[in-house]
């Protein structure tokens, strides 16, 4: 018999990329998840693991049982929610995730619309970047997470994950009330090519969204700021040092002179709605999942 505990950590090698870091994530020390490795491979008489550099990698039989483990991984996931599942009304505990403007926007009213309609629901809401959703999800540490699409994350096609479209969230450019766009109903970046910008530091998911709207645009922006924050940035622009794009979901500093501007060929960034595979037939997770296409027509109105 496969201990599918072993399973588990080899799963988590490929997810994590090194022994180290699934060790880290299980709560192991890295001696002790090679061990159940090497072990699972004793069982299977097949080898594993192999030297790549100064660490390790999957090798083509780990690749391929990790595929049946994924389908095990789901088997077992719907088998709980058989025995568990309550389907005359959502009940019991429902964990989710969200980066920043996703629990202000979305997942806040959800939780109370959830908490009017089924009490015996019971919503827990965790703050977290995309890829620390993925991980969650991943480790069962969440049920449901709203991540944007970003070419880090796990492929659309990945057998662990359940990803849906949920909305577009557009781009708008975001200027100081006297700036000569100020009066436009729409633009053409173009015409925002010789201005300062403000943009995402580097290490945000949106940043590849805002040069990618510029080059469209035929130009490269000229970045003279960079902030992590939305309202950062939108108060940068109060103080006349730039423009900016910000996605309309950001629920920007009221009395600010700033007026945002919608631009031509509508760039936007994709929300999706993610669970572990099979996990959006849960009752609850199902509850969660209609109010949030109730909420996000209106989100971006």
């Amino acid at each position: 018999m496969i201990d599918l505990r072993r399973l588990h950590v080899l799963r988590a090698v490929e997810h994590y990329g090194t022994v180290t870091a699934a060790a880290r994530a299980l709560h192991l020390t890295t001696s002790a998840a090679s061990q159940q490795v090497r072990q699972l491979a004793r069982e299977l008489r097949v080898d594993l693991l192999e030297p790549q550099g100064r660490g390790v990698r999957l090798t083509p039989a780990a690749r391929s049982l990790i595929t049946h483990a994924d389908a095990i991984q789901a088997r077992w996931d719907q088998a709980e929610l058989d025995l568990r599942a309550d389907h005359d009304d959502p009940a019991g505990l429902l964990r989710v995730t969200g980066f920043p403007m996703a629990v202000s926007v979305l997942l806040a009213p959800m939780a109370a619309h959830l908490r009017e309609r089924h009490p015996r629901l019971s919503v827990r809401i965790q703050e977290a970047d995309v890829l620390e959703s993925f991980d969650l999800l991943f480790e069962g540490g969440t049920d449901l997470a709203i991540v944007e699409a970003t070419p880090r994350n796990p492929p659309l096609g990945d057998a662990r994950f359940d990803q849906q479209p949920l909305l577009d969230d557009p781009f708008d450019l975001v200027v100081h009330n006297t700036h000569r766009l100020a009066g436009r109903d729409r633009t053409d970046l173009a015409e925002a090519a010789r201005e300062d910008w403000i943009a995402p530091v580097h290490e945000s998911p949106c940043l590849p969204h805002v040069l990618s709207a510029c080059g469209a645009a035929g130009f490269t922006p000229e970045v003279v700021h960079k902030a992590m924050d939305w309202n950062v940035m939108a108060h940068l622009v109060a103080h006349g040092l730039g423009v900016a794009l910000i996605p309309r979901l950001a629920h920007l500093t009221p009395h600010l002179p700033i007026t945002r501007v919608r631009c031509t060929g509508d760039p936007h960034r994709k929300l999706l709605t993610c669970t572990r595979a099979g996990g959006h037939e849960r009752p609850a997770v199902a509850a969660a999942l209609n109010e949030l296409r109730e909420l996000a027509p209106t989100a971006v109105a």
